[in-house]
């Protein structure tokens, strides 16, 4: 696995065990913060700074389902990807939305009104499932 990988693999799984959330296990939703927007898009954007990360919040706010490309900041800092990742997954927590892994260096993240499904596999190491 790569370092990205691994970063990513334990932002993700630190989440888990510090809610105390069994592997598979779905979060429970909190009360959405904003109305359901009637157009929602799907959106591809590279994460390159830390600075990003208020205008990727914005977005899930608007409602728009977020595909982030982690590794133009991970070739300056893995530190700041831990970071960063970090922030969105406690705020993506706090909107009712959901955030995943989505292969070495993609995050995905969605606002409250759409969940990511996960497929349950049994792996060896107690490595969390991503989205499929």
């Amino acid at each position: 696995m790569s370092k990205l990988g691994e970063a990513l693999g334990k932002v993700f799984g630190r989440s888990r065990k510090a809610e105390g959330q069994a592997e598979g296990e779905e979060a429970k939703p909190v009360a959405p913060a904003v109305a359901v927007p009637e157009k929602v898009y799907l959106k591809a954007l590279p994460l390159r700074d830390l600075e990003d990360v208020e205008m990727i919040k914005q977005e899930v706010k608007l409602g728009n389902v977020l595909i982030l490309k982690v590794s133009p900041l991970a070739k300056k800092s893995i530190d700041d990807v831990k970071t960063a990742v970090g922030q969105l997954m406690e705020f993506t927590q706090s909107v009712g939305g959901d955030i995943a892994r989505l292969g070495e260096e993609r995050v995905v993240i969605t606002p409250a009104s759409i969940r990511i499904w996960r497929e349950k596999t049994t792996t060896a190491g107690g490595a969390l499932p991503t989205a499929a």
